[in-house]
C-alpha cells in the first residue's frame, strides 16, 4: 500500500487529493478486515469494502465545501463518500474515531516521504564519493579555528561528509521504522468497538504495525524522532554548506559555485560572484531545526489527547519533508558543478612558508633527545620569524645552532615532505568507502 505513494513527488504526496485517498485506503482496509471476520463484525457485509471501492471517488471540492459547514474534515470526508455509495455507506467509518484514520494515514504519508528522502540521500552519497575519489591525492592546508594547521587531503573533506551522510541515512531508516505504526483502537485506545485482531489485519494490509499502546492518537515521540532525524540531515547539509562558503571567500578561493551565463551576483557591484546556494542551504537548515522543536513540543498532549498537535503537523509534515528533499537535491546540484581551484589550493598550502611542519619537527627534535619544552621554544621562534619576515620556515629553522647540531640537511628535507601527512589516507578511505 505504501509503495503506491513512494512513487509520488512531494507536491503530489501532500495534496488534499492524496490525503483523502489515503484516508479512503485506511477506511477500506478496516472494512475489509471487518468483513473477513466470520459473518462480518457488527453485520458488516463481506463485500462492503469492494462495493465502496468501486463507487467512491475523491471529490476534493465537495469535501472542502462540506467542511465549511461541518467544521470537521473527517466528517466532511465520510459524508462525501457516503453520499456516493448508497446503502452500504452506513458501514463506512464503522467503529472508528477520526484519529484512527488521520494518524494511520499520516504514518503512510510520512513513510512515503522518508522513502523519497532516502533515495535523495543515496544520490548525494554518490556525488560525495566522486569528489572524494577525484581529490584524494590533492594536499591542502587543514584549518582549525579558521587558522592554518597541518596538511590534509582535499578529498578527505568529502570522505568525511560521506561518512556523516551514511549515518544520517541510517537515522532516516530508523525514523521510517518509528513511523511504521498505525492505530485503529478507538476514541481512547482501548478498542471500544473494534478488536486488536481487526486492527492487526487492517494495518497489515496498509503495510503498518499496531501501536502497542495508543490513546486516541499515536504517541508523538515517534513523530518527534522523525523530525529530529530530518533536522540532523539539515545540520549535515549545513556543515558542507558552511565549509563551501568559507572555501569561496576571496582570501581563500579554493572552490567556486557554478556561475551561469547571464547570472548576476549583485545589483550594485558587477564583479560579485556569491556563494548563494550554500548560504541558502544554511538558512534552510535553520528552518528544519525549528520544525524539530515544534515536533518535540507536540509530544506532551492532555490526557488521552488534545488537538494542539494537529495544526502543527499540518504545516511541519509537508514543509519539513519537502524542504529536506529540496536541500538534498540542491546540494547535489552544487556538488555536481563545483569548481575546485587546485592551483589556489596549492598556493594556500604554501602561504605560511612551511610553518605547518612545526608539529612534525617538534617530535623529531624529541626523538633526537631534546626536551619538548626546549624544542617548542626553538620551533616557535623560527616559525614566527618566518611569518613576520615572509621567509621560509626551513631557512629560519636552519639558523638555529641546536637544529644544525641535531639534523643533517637531508634529514630536515625529509621532515619537510608534505606526503608524510597523507600516508594513512588510504586507510581512512577504506573505512568509509570500502
Amino acid at each position: 500500500m505504501i509503495d503506491r505513494y513512494t512513487r509520488s513527488v512531494f507536491r503530489d504526496l501532500w495534496r488534499d487529493s492524496t490525503r483523502f485517498a489515503i484516508w479512503l485506503d485506511v477506511e477500506l482496509a478496516v472494512l475489509q478486515a471487518q468483513g473477513e471476520k466470520g459473518g462480518g463484525q457488527g453485520g458488516v457485509p463481506k463485500n462492503a469494502a469492494s462495493k465502496i471501492r468501486s463507487r467512491a471517488k475523491i471529490n476534493v471540492a465537495r469535501i472542502l465545501k462540506l467542511e465549511e459547514t461541518i467544521k470537521h474534515d473527517v466528517i466532511a470526508f465520510t459524508t462525501s463518500i457516503s453520499e456516493q455509495v448508497g446503502e452500504v455507506g452506513r458501514y463506512f467509518h464503522y467503529g472508528l474515531t477520526s484519529s484512527d484514520v488521520v494518524d494511520t494515514a499520516f504514518s503512510i504519508q510520512m513513510r512515503a516521504a522518508l522513502e523519497l528522502i532516502k533515495a535523495g540521500l543515496t544520490d548525494l552519497l554518490k556525488e560525495l564519493e566522486k569528489l572524494a575519489s577525484r581529490y584524494k591525492s590533492l594536499p591542502c592546508i587543514g584549518r582549525t579555528h579558521g587558522v592554518h594547521a597541518e596538511p590534509t587531503s582535499f578529498g578527505l573533506k568529502f570522505v568525511g561528509f560521506h561518512a556523516e551522510f551514511q549515518r544520517q541515512l541510517k537515522r532516516i531508516e530508523r525514523a521510517e521504522e518509528a513511523m511504521s505504526y498505525g492505530k485503529l483502537s478507538g476514541a481512547v485506545g482501548v478498542y471500544g468497538e473494534l478488536s486488536p485482531e481487526i486492527e492487526r489485519k487492517a494495518l497489515a494490509k496498509l503495510g503498518l504495525k499496531p501501536e502497542p499502546v495508543a490513546t486516541q492518537v499515536i504517541p508523538r515521540d515517534r513523530h518527534a524522532e522523525v523530525f529530529s532525524a530530518l533536522a540532523g540531515v539539515g545540520a549535515s547539509i549545513e556543515r558542507i554548506a558552511v565549509e563551501l562558503r568559507h572555501l569561496q571567500r576571496t582570501e581563500v578561493g579554493e572552490v567556486e559555485e557554478d556561475f551561469m551565463t547571464g547570472q548576476k551576483g549583485s545589483s550594485a557591484m558587477p564583479h560579485k560572484k556569491n556563494p548563494i546556494s550554500a548560504e541558502n542551504l544554511t538558512g534552510c537548515a535553520r528552518l528544519l531545526r525549528g520544525y524539530a522543536v515544534a515536533a518535540s513540543e507536540n509530544v506532551a498532549l492532555w490526557h488521552e489527547r488534545d488537538i494542539s498537535h494537529s495544526s502543527v503537523e499540518r504545516v511541519i509534515g509537508p514543509d519539513a519533508t519537502s524542504l529536506a528533499d529540496y536541500m538534498i537535491h540542491r546540494l547535489i546540484g552544487v556538488l555536481q558543478r563545483l569548481k575546485v581551484n587546485e592551483a589556489r589550493v596549492a598556493e594556500n598550502l604554501n602561504l605560511t612558508r612551511g610553518t605547518y611542519f612545526s608539529g612534525r619537527l617538534l617530535l623529531r627534535c624529541v626523538e633526537k633527545g631534546l626536551s619538548r619544552e626546549a624544542a617548542y621554544v626553538i620551533l616557535q621562534k623560527a616559525a614566527h620569524a618566518a611569518l613576520a619576515k615572509r621567509s621560509a620556515f626551513k631557512t629560519e629553522l636552519w639558523k638555529e645552532s641546536m637544529i644544525r647540531e641535531l639534523f643533517k640537511p637531508q634529514e630536515l628535507d625529509r621532515a619537510f615532505d608534505v606526503r608524510n601527512y597523507l600516508r594513512h589516507v588510504d586507510v581512512i578511505y577504506k573505512r568509509v568507502l570500502g
